[in-house]
């Protein structure tokens, strides 16, 4: 059998080694997160369709972490949306540090700047909305609202400031 992979990266340098991750697709359900550290390879199994990966200091402790999104139901809230998990490197392995149901409502996509997560959501009613987040040791913690009750065209225009 050929397996065909598709990576997607984000390079990280710190003062200690290089670390990068990846995102190895084998089909639409099978995908793996990747971390590799000098000539090590560790991978996170991810069985669902996989959106998004970026690559940034979510905790503020100066090593990068990954923030992937995914396709899926949770637990709590089983209706198949977007997710967002973060994960870190802890000793060359990826370790989970936030494997999301949801933040407020339902997440269309999701950047990191500056350790800020923005994300672009909406609401049960389809109004539109865009906060930020900001880890606080379980997960992200809401900051504020860039815009709320707006339609889809403001809300993407304030995303992409």
């Amino acid at each position: 059998m050929i397996t065909i992979a598709v990576l997607l990266e984000g390079v990280s340098f710190s003062k200690m080694m290089a670390q990068r991750y990846a995102l190895r697709r084998v089909s639409e359900t099978e995908n793996y997160l990747q971390l590799k550290t000098g000539s090590t390879t560790n991978e996170w199994s991810l069985p669902y369709p996989v959106y998004q990966l970026q690559c940034g200091d979510v905790d503020g402790d100066g090593k990068e972490d990954a923030i992937v999104g995914v396709i899926k139901g949770s637990r709590f809230f089983p209706e198949v949306n977007k997710r967002m998990f973060i994960f870190k490197n802890v000793k060359g392995k990826i370790r989970p540090m936030w494997l999301g149901s949801k933040l407020g409502g339902l997440l269309q996509d999701f950047r990191l700047i500056d350790g800020i997560i923005r994300s672009i959501e909406t609401s049960g009613d389809n109004r539109w909305f865009v906060a930020e987040w900001q880890w606080d040791d379980f997960g992200p913690a809401f900051i504020r609202f860039l815009i709320k009750d707006t339609d889809e065209h403001t809300a993407r225009e304030t995303f992409n400031q």
